[in-house]
């Protein structure tokens, strides 16, 4: 267990960060897949912007990988184009 002090707060910060990430990965994750089953293309052109929006931004907060990233935006990419 941590004695020093600010081995508790790195404690307390890393457990809100983890929660936070958890969260939004998840959150990502579930607009990938509603945007994977959608076969409208006018519905699934609005979205692909948003979920592009929100792999950018766990990209950037190092959540995901920035290459995981891109391999995720081009494959959905190519889902929305052949509808």
């Amino acid at each position: 267990m941590a004695h020093h002090l600010s081995a508790k707060k790195r404690i307390r910060q890393t457990e809100s960060k983890r929660l936070n990430n958890k969260y939004y990965a998840r959150t990502a994750r579930n607009a990938v897949k509603k945007l994977r089953e959608t076969t409208n293309k006018e519905a699934a052109s609005e979205q692909y912007p948003q979920v592009v929006s929100m792999l950018d931004k766990l990209a950037r907060n190092n959540v995901i990988h920035k290459n995981k990233a891109s391999n995720l935006k081009s494959k959905l990419a190519k889902h929305v184009d052949s509808l």
